[in-house]
This record gives C-alpha cells, structure tokens and sequence, in this order.
C-alpha cells in the first residue's frame, strides 16, 4: 500500500439516502469515479470520467467538515462503481470513527471489507454478479428499462434469499418506467414471487441531489 493513498472522486456532497430500504435517511455520499459498464441509462455518467486524485486524509476532512454541520451517521461510498478502486483504507478509517457505510456496487466486483450495508444493482445484458453478494446483500435494486424481462426478475428473485428485497426502480428519463415497474410488480406476484417491491427515487421528487 502507498504511505498516501488515494482515490479519484467525482464529488462527496450531504443529501438524504433516496433509494432502497435506507431511503430518507441522513447521509454524506462519496460519489467515486469510473464505471466497468457505462449503461446508457446511467443517471450520473458524469462520474464515469470526471474527478479528481485525493488523499484518503483529505476525503476523510471533507466528510469531517460536512458532518460538522449535517451530522450523518451513514457513509455511502457510489459512483460510478466504487469498487474499481482500493476502498479499503476509507472504509476501515470511517468504521475506526464508528460510522456506518453503505456501497452501492453494479456487484461485478467483490471486496471484502467491513461494509455494513451493500446495495446492489446488476446490470444488463446479463445481469450478473459475484456470488458472495448472496448473503451479504441488504437489498437487489433493479432499474426497469424498456428490456428489463419478467424472466430476469424471476432468474434474480431465485437467486437471492426471499428475505432480501428486489426493488423494481423506474428508469429516469423513461416515460413510460411506472406503468411498467407496477406491470412487473403484478406480473411477479401472480408468479409467486416474494418481496416485491417498487422504489422511487425520493431526492429527485424533493429536488435534491
């Protein structure tokens, strides 16, 4: 490891968590640059290249600094995909102040850090992801596009104990990704599938980042 190492951040901004199970809570973000995928339905493609190298210290002050005046206990590390790069130092420094962190991953890659909540997102075409988010994922988000099948809801909710929520989230920009998240979500009950659910993203109905 380098005696300073560094990460490459789009942006750590305070807001409330707007997605998932954790959604309305306080939370400071740490938005990481790079993707693996770069799907075209990306929301934040602005993180796939923009950024900037700083010190793990320096990431840790500007936290610091926002919780000063917004005093967060949560930590989400997103991006981009958080785990292209070496989160380690960060995640093991923020659980070192008794903080809780949250990674938002597409699950393609997998590390094995102290991480209390992972929230993860597979992805098309294949909507893979490393087998040891089976047990260690809190909640399976599903952005619905015009091509996401009731097949690879199915193939998902298999895969996942019941206990683990699918959240079927609208795609921003579709139009039509409401009507189809709630024809999904009636397709899947009438299948049987447990633990359903439709997620909106609640800072973009408030305004927020």
């Amino acid at each position: 490891m380098p005696p300073h190492p560094t990460l490459k951040i789009s942006e750590i901004f305070s807001s409330v968590q707007g997605e998932g199970l954790r959604q309305g809570e306080a939370t400071v973000f740490v938005r990481l640059s790079g993707c693996n995928l770069c799907c075209e339905f990306c929301d934040t493609k602005h993180a796939w290249t923009e950024g900037k190298e700083m010190r793990v210290s320096a990431v840790l002050n500007r936290i610091e600094l926002i919780r000063a005046s917004f005093p967060a206990d949560w930590i989400c590390l997103t991006g981009g995909e958080p785990m292209l790069q070496n989160i380690g130092p960060l995640v093991r420094s923020l659980k070192k102040k008794e903080l809780s962190v949250q990674v938002e991953t597409n699950a393609t890659l997998f590390r094995d850090l102290p991480i209390d909540w992972h929230t993860i997102s597979p992805k098309p075409p294949g909507y893979s992801f490393r087998p040891e988010y089976v047990c260690r994922a809190r909640e399976v988000k599903l952005v619905v596009t015009p091509d996401l099948s009731m097949e690879t809801i199915s193939d998902l909710r298999r895969k996942f104990p019941e206990s683990i929520p699918l959240i079927l989230q609208p795609q921003s920009g579709f139009s039509g990704a409401g009507e189809r998240s709630y024809a999904l979500l009636r397709s899947g009950l009438g299948l049987g599938l447990k633990n359903l659910r439709i997620g909106l993203q609640m800072h973009v109905v408030l305004g927020l980042k």
